[in-house]
């Protein structure tokens, strides 16, 4: 299996985190993250099914918002905070305020 694409920290570009973070389902995604760590992809197996899910991972994945870690047959994801905040200090602190926010207001758990 090869491995997925991953952006290198100089390589991450302001206007492709925020059109991967316009989505609702991504954002999510991306505020769980912030507060359990990595996660296995399953965790979100709830969230819509697996083709739409592997859509979203990959364009979080590609705007180098997350990172992607195989282990045999599973995918691990977690949060790039160290390469965001030192690209853009804040931006992910932020977001994530926000989409907690967000998701407060709409009464999700």
């Amino acid at each position: 299996m090869r491995p997925p694409f991953q952006p290198d920290r100089d390589q991450l570009d302001l206007v492709t985190i925020l059109a991967a973070l316009s989505d609702p389902t991504r954002l999510g995604i991306v505020a769980t993250l912030a507060d359990v760590g990595e996660v296995s992809c399953r965790i979100f197996g709830d969230g819509g099914n697996k083709t739409a899910l592997s859509y979203h991972y990959a364009k979080l994945r590609e705007a180098g918002v997350t990172w992607t870690r195989i282990d045999g047959t599973q995918r691990f994801i977690s949060l790039r905070r160290e390469d965001l905040d030192a690209k853009f200090p804040g931006l992910l602190d932020s977001i994530v305020t926000n989409a907690r926010r967000v998701k407060a207001s709409e009464g999700v758990s």
